[in-house]
């Protein structure tokens, strides 16, 4: 395969999804004919014989020939950033840093020019740090991937779900509607997103305390407050199945690792004061949200003892001393 000019590391991770993420590493193999570069699919330690399979896999199709394809065991389920990182650190099969990192979600498929899109806008706008692609399911729905950054607005906006308040905040509201053009957001979902290395190596990688959620978005704002956009690429299309790893739809309850996330973006980014704030407006807006609900005989859209469950938590994150990095149960290890 003759390639030139910048060099992109594609990051693949895998999380006891061999099968959909040999499928996944095809269409990023064919999306990369041309680019100079490397793929690096990660095992974030499924334990289920996924690392093996992969290897196999990847040896008998030929795909390692000069390393163009390499498949890494992370050693531990550190979650969506920490997997990540695994193969960012890799850097390229000679050891060099590539100028560009795409990390794609393994049950995400891109098109044939979905990668070239986001390099070539990147070369060709240097203070833009990261860009995304649009995101779309296998029949063609498209998938919200483009945000605002959470704030104290946004999180009673979002549990009070009252239109007239909804309106007065429309410029705080989390989701950005889906552009139809290159645009410019506060933040993108990791599923298909390409990063300047030479940002990365300026702010840092995925911070490894976040173990799934919100790890994006700290990674944008964090850019954001260096100098440097991340864009919305709409003509990058990647179709992609969605919660395939972390078995998202099928929730019964919210984890306590969205809550610790959660959390930590605030305390972090704000300070503590600032989470504690946010976690009191989003409970009353909730409330108000169940009072609302129960005079007018409409379902609430809040699940039973979501709010009480985040009350408890933050409290007890708020005396808690900090620790360097969530290490999640068994029951929490689905990144």
């Amino acid at each position: 395969m003759n390639a030139s000019g910048p060099t992109v590391l594609t990051v693949l991770l895998n999380y006891k999804t061999p099968d959909m993420t040999i499928k996944a590493a095809n269409s990023a193999l064919a999306a990369m004919d041309g680019i100079a570069g490397g793929l690096v699919i990660v095992d974030n330690d499924s334990q289920d014989g996924s690392f093996e399979k992969l290897s196999e896999h990847i040896a008998g199709q030929g795909w390692d020939a000069e390393g163009r394809v390499r498949v890494l065991q992370s050693g531990r389920n550190g979650g969506f950033g920490a997997g990540n990182n695994v193969g960012i650190r890799a850097h390229l099969a000679d050891g060099s840093a590539p100028d560009y990192v795409y990390i794609l979600n393994s049950d995400a498929f891109p098109a044939s020019d979905a990668i070239r899109v986001l390099l070539d806008h990147l070369e060709s706008t240097p203070k833009v740090g990261f860009a995304g692609s649009y995101i779309h399911g296998p029949e063609g729905d498209t998938h919200l991937t483009s945000f605002r950054f959470p704030s104290v607005a946004s999180e009673f906006e979002g549990s009070i779900r009252f239109g007239p308040v909804s309106r007065l905040l429309k410029n705080y509201k989390v989701p950005v509607e889906t552009p139809t053009h290159t645009q410019t957001v506060d933040w993108l979902a990791g599923a298909s997103m390409m990063m300047r290395q030479s940002v990365l190596d300026q702010i840092g990688l995925f911070d490894e305390t976040f173990f799934l959620y919100f790890e994006e978005t700290d990674l944008c704002l964090r850019a954001a407050r260096a100098g440097y956009a991340t864009d919305y690429v709409p003509a990058s299309k990647v179709a992609h199945i969605g919660s395939a790893s972390t078995g998202m739809k099928t929730w019964q309850r919210v984890p306590d690792y969205w809550f610790d996330s959660r959390w930590y973006y605030f305390s972090k980014s704000h300070g503590r004061a600032y989470a504690v704030l946010a976690t009191l407006l989003h409970v009353l807006g909730g409330a108000l949200h169940t009072l609302r609900c129960a005079v007018t005989g409409k379902a609430r859209s809040t699940a039973p003892g979501f709010l009480t469950t985040m009350l408890r938590h933050d409290l007890r994150a708020l005396f808690a001393a900090p620790t360097p990095a969530h290490i999640p149960t068994k029951s929490q290890s689905q990144a």
